[in-house]
């Protein structure tokens, strides 16, 4: 559940795919009109081959629904579309003809609500997904560059989006869902003047990651959410920055680039994965590896005692954040009472277990992961 994150239709035939080592996370763009079929109908065909796929490779997937992509059409179901009184509009985004939805008709909302419902009934509790994406505008990011947001109209309304947010807070009880850190526009979302809103359970997830200007506008954006505390509960990620070729040839770079290396920016907002697709062809899956492993949670075994039917373990998380879904330190297949879900950063738990032996089997046990995944750890003792 952390690291560099490939997606879920690249690379699938390299090593950083076919091996257990170097990359555990998957990601994909998926569209609700692929799923909703009516009203409150649903095919989720389409999600349940890609998770097949992905799970079948050991790995976990971060899935994000959108509406917009430039050069496309809205991936509003079509029956919302057959409505009489439902108007798209078509406009030049990003240099391409890019369909909008018509955000004014109460069909789409109420649609758009059901949609998280059903998808949280079924998914919410499924270990193939690690993470969930949600938001509005351009690929799901809440913006869009060009043409100007049209509040009710091309984007939800504040009213909408506060009604989304807090209808998402209740639906989901163990998936982890994030919102991009450029929701905390005040122009454009009512997060940044909303406390409840912001108190809220979600992660988030930052676009440009490693850029140029990163310490202006991003870092300004994380701090609407407060980022220094939020990741105590919720996770934070992104992918590496597309602004220029040099960002994506850089952000790796060991020697780093504007002045700071991936892994001083990751612990700065304590990151647990990032999407770098395009970085097989800038580095080595070693390095991938190093990358991904600077992010997330990594436990350390501190002490370890154990009689003939009881153990006490110590564990330390000396990562960068904490792991987010429950996890056990298990004793001979016999699991503790105490999760390390939340532990942070520098912090220790003592756990006792009820099983021990001359010779006892210490492992990390979890229910959110799929077949083939294990959660490692080393051991100073």
């Amino acid at each position: 559940m952390t690291g560099i994150v490939l997606w879920a239709d690249s690379h699938n035939s390299s090593a950083l795919k076919t091996q257990d080592d170097y990359v555990q996370l998957e990601y994909a763009y998926v569209r609700p009109s692929d799923v909703v079929i009516g009203d409150n109908l649903y095919d989720w065909s389409m999600l349940d081959n890609l998770l097949a796929q992905v799970s079948g490779r050991g790995k976990q997937l971060i899935l994000r629904w959108y509406y917009v992509y430039p050069g496309r059409e809205t991936a509003v179901p079509d029956y919302i579309k057959d409505y009489s009184d439902y108007h798209e509009t078509t406009e030049s985004s990003e240099g391409q003809a890019t369909g909008f939805p018509d955000w004014s008709h109460p069909e789409l909302q109420q649609a758009h609500l059901d949609f998280y419902t059903a998808f949280a009934a079924r998914y919410d509790d499924d270990p193939r997904i690690a993470f969930l994406q949600v938001g509005f505008g351009l690929w799901g990011e809440y913006h869009i560059y060009d043409p100007e947001v049209r509040l009710g109209e091309n984007f939800p309304s504040k009213v909408f989006q506060k009604t989304f947010l807090q209808h998402l807070d209740d639906v989901f009880d163990e998936l982890h869902w994030s919102i991009s850190i450029d929701a905390g526009d005040s122009g454009n979302t009512p997060i940044a003047n909303d406390a409840g809103l912001r108190a809220l359970q979600f992660g988030n997830f930052d676009d440009s990651f490693m850029h140029s200007a990163h310490a202006e506008y991003n870092a300004d954006m994380w701090q609407v959410f407060g980022h220094t505390t939020r990741y105590a509960h919720s996770p934070h990620g992104g992918e590496l920055s597309y602004y220029s070729d040099y960002d994506q040839e850089n952000a790796l770079n060991v020697d780093g680039m504007y002045g700071r290396t991936y892994e001083q920016l990751s612990r700065e907002f304590n990151i647990t994965y990032m999407i770098g697709n395009d970085q097989p062809e800038y580095q080595n899956p070693e390095r991938i590896k190093q990358a991904g492993m600077a992010n997330g949670y990594k436990f350390h075994i501190t002490a370890f005692k154990a009689s003939a039917n009881h153990a006490v373990v110590t564990v330390e998380n000396r990562g960068i954040a904490p792991i987010y879904y429950d996890a056990y330190v298990t004793i001979n297949d016999v699991r503790s009472g105490q999760s390390l879900k939340g532990l942070l950063p520098d912090e220790s738990l003592e756990v006792e277990i009820n099983a021990g032996g001359s010779q006892p089997v210490l492992t990390i046990e979890s229910d959110r992961l799929v077949e083939g995944q294990e959660i490692q750890f080393e051991a100073d003792l």
